[in-house]
């Protein structure tokens, strides 16, 4: 990682941006499907979660194919060109179909550039340090989440729910553009390094085609699939928190800086708390980590629907995060420990398919639930799959990192 410190550190910026890209949208979009198209019923509001969830899945297995065979500068150089048109399409939209166009392209930015960085990454560092490298990239896109939601919450109060807000997201696509085209280098050349010297690992099979590493990141792997699995429901929580929590918060009668605010604070603490978890998992393991943020996540989502006023939400937002922050780092260090160099970035695509239909499954259930049977009841039902997953990976899931493992031995 020191070795490589400038190009790792213009990698996270980069993601910070990707990050940003959702940011702009998260507080807004909810309530422009309200006020603004006059849309009813819950179901077809979240259908531009599901969109987004959808798109970002499929595109997170084409990067990590085209990566491997293509280089990864070339992927994440695409992912942005995808970016730019989305805040465009939502300032000049005339009907919420042009919304969900613009999500479904804001998917595969998403899929695309996040997915690249995180490959890079890995290939910049070496076994020991995966976590911390997680950690940091993952702090930067979900502290951008935050930033640029509570931004474009204060915008949207002052100058109104379009176009000023996506204006944001304009500016993070060029810059984006600008730095991926003139500074970021090819990392894919790490990889070679690193498989002539492997590390221990879990899995060193190699010649493996499309078809055997989606069989072992999906069911046939415990720690690799588990780690999918567990991805897929914090993202359920995260796509449900999305589209259920701006309209649970306005539905009591918060004002709209109140709600941008509670709606930043799940991913502030989530990014933030990366800059600590990330770390942990190269030194305490990875499944203590992934184990306790599963059931944190549960307890959490509890007392948001339990709770009627803004302390009990902000206890409640705050936990979740934390529960995230434990989770997001310490999976995808999972992934960096098992899979060889030579599937890396096809088996990190893989896994980013399951964890981000996630947003998907969590638009779905939020839709459903909520038009049956309200808001809080969404969030229940989220609780409870939370902590049925949290006794799966407890159950499932093996320690991975490597000194953790052999020391285990």
């Amino acid at each position: 990682l020191r070795e490589n410190a400038p190009q790792f550190a213009l990698l996270v910026a980069v993601n910070a941006l990707v990050g940003g890209m959702v940011g702009q949208q998260q507080t807004t979009l909810p309530l422009l499907a309200e006020q603004v198209f006059g849309l009813a019923g819950y179901s077809f509001v979240f259908s531009y979660v599901a969109v987004f969830g959808i798109a970002k899945a499929a595109s997170n297995y084409v990067a990590g194919i085209f990566s491997d065979r293509y280089g990864r500068k070339p992927v994440l150089l695409a992912g942005w060109l995808f970016g730019l048109p989305v805040p465009l399409l939502i300032m000049w939209a005339p009907s919420w179909e042009w919304i969900i166009l613009a999500n479904l392209f804001l998917g595969i930015n998403q899929g695309l550039a996040w997915s690249t960085t995180v490959t890079m990454k890995i290939d910049l560092v070496g076994p020991k340090q995966r976590g911390l490298a997680m950690g940091l990239n993952e702090a930067a896109g979900y502290l951008a989440v935050s930033v640029t939601s509570m931004a474009a919450g204060w915008i949207a109060a002052e100058h109104g729910l379009r176009p000023a807000p996506f204006l944001l997201g304009l500016a993070y696509a060029v810059i984006a553009l600008v730095v991926v085209s003139l500074f970021v280098r090819e990392t894919r050349g790490f990889v070679e390094l690193e498989a002539a010297a492997p590390e221990p690992s879990q899995s060193r099979a190699t010649g493996l085609s499309n078809a055997q590493i989606f069989t072992l990141v999906s069911w046939r792997d415990r720690a690799l699939s588990s780690a999918s699995l567990a991805g897929m429901a914090n993202n359920l929580n995260f796509g449900l928190s999305w589209g259920v929590f701006p309209l649970l918060f306005a539905g009591a009668g918060l004002r709209l800086g109140q709600v941008g605010l509670l709606v930043a604070l799940y991913p502030l603490v989530w990014g933030f708390g990366q800059l600590a978890t990330g770390w942990l998992s190269d030194h305490l393991g990875r499944k203590p980590l992934v184990t306790a943020g599963m059931f944190l996540q549960a307890a959490a989502l509890a007392v948001i629907a339990a709770s009627h006023a803004m302390p009990g939400w902000v206890a409640g937002t705050m936990l979740l995060g934390l529960g995230s922050a434990l989770v997001y780092p310490a999976l995808l260090a999972v992934i960096g420990d098992v899979a060889a160099p030579e599937w890396r970035g096809r088996a990190v695509g893989i896994y980013r398919v399951w964890r981000d239909l996630g947003y998907t499954a969590g638009a779905l259930l939020g839709g459903l639930v909520a038009d049956a049977m309200g808001l809080s009841s969404a969030v229940w039902a989220a609780a409870g799959l939370s902590a049925a997953v949290g006794m799966v990976v407890a159950y499932r899931l093996f320690e991975t990192h490597p000194d953790r493992r052999t020391a285990a031995a």
